[in-house]
């Protein structure tokens, strides 16, 4: 796990570099927009796709979703009954309850799960998130963050959850696999050459992310808060979880892996959409994925050995 982690922080670091030494004078958060775009609307999807349209979808997956939804309910329910008792602010609180119940289940946890678990690794992570962290976000995660923060705009959840391009990849590539339909191998090459791209985008986006300087000038109890509940707690109650439900195997490896994940770079984007507190929730970013480098070989010893 070690090995693997450190071969993606060189990425990781790449994007750092590129954030602080800006090349081609280009600015960076256009750069990085840029390139999660691309990986939203189609090397991901290309992604999905493929791997799901080779998968075998059974009770397990089922199980994942539950265990997941679990999770993210869970560390979603703790971390506001925490900032509630601690009279944090709205805005504050709004930030706190989505770094701490959605984790990084795709952009850090895909590329992780795929190298310490191969090809499965990648349909968990893939399922982890689709399956479940992708639709609460949509619906009670948005509802939470316009709860706590300002906004005069309509929205409903399934609109928004038919709109991403990953979920509709997902339902054609199920479809797919059950009629049997496959395309011609020049498409399945090009789907698989585009996926392949996914990952090392991924992990550099992931440094360009980071921002160390937010994370010195805030207010740490909150983001501790973040990373207790992320880091540990959600991984614990994942594992408790999977047992009593029967997740074994690779599976059970890969689902706790999953919600011991960092927080998610998406939240950034909703807060500024509903006028939560932003920097909170980059300052948690940046130190929960700077601790799962510490965290996650942790979490793997203990599954290994139980």
């Amino acid at each position: 796990m070690l090995d693997v982690l450190l071969q993606m922080a060189v990425l990781v670091a790449g994007g750092i570099v590129w954030r602080h030494s800006r090349p081609g004078g280009l600015d960076i958060e256009t750069v990085r927009l840029a390139l999660t775009t691309a990986v939203y609307y189609f090397f991901l999807p290309a992604l999905v796709f493929d791997v799901l349209s080779h998968a075998h979808l059974s009770l397990d997956s089922l199980r994942l979703s539950l265990v997941a939804a679990s999770g993210v309910l869970g560390g979603l329910a703790l971390a506001w009954l925490l900032c509630r008792s601690c009279h944090m602010p709205a805005a504050v609180t709004g930030a706190v309850v989505l770094a701490a119940a959605f984790p990084n289940a795709t952009y850090l946890g895909l590329p992780v799960l795929e190298a310490v678990l191969g090809a499965p690794g990648r349909s968990i992570a893939i399922q982890y998130d689709l399956f479940a962290c992708l639709p609460l976000l949509l619906s009670v995660g948005m509802l939470s963050a316009r709860h706590f923060g300002h906004s005069d705009e309509h929205y409903h959840p399934l609109p928004a959850l038919l709109r991403v391009p990953a979920l509709v990849a997902a339902m054609l590539a199920i479809v797919s696999a059950q009629f049997g339909w496959q395309l011609p191998d020049f498409a399945t090459r090009a789907v698989q050459l585009a996926g392949a791209a996914v990952i090392p985008i991924m992990l550099v986006a992931v440094g360009m992310s980071l921002q160390p300087a937010k994370l010195l000038r805030t207010n740490p109890g909150p983001v501790l808060l973040v990373a207790f509940i992320q880091l540990l707690l959600m991984p614990l109650l994942v594992h408790a979880l999977s047992g009593p439900v029967g997740l074994q195997g690779v599976v059970r490896t890969g689902a706790v892996l999953e919600a011991a994940m960092p927080s998610m770079l998406l939240g950034i984007v909703i807060c500024d959409r509903y006028r939560l507190d932003t920097g909170v929730y980059a300052a948690a970013v940046t130190l929960t994925t700077a601790l799962s480098f510490l965290t996650l070989p942790f979490w793997f010893d203990v599954l290994v050995q139980s």
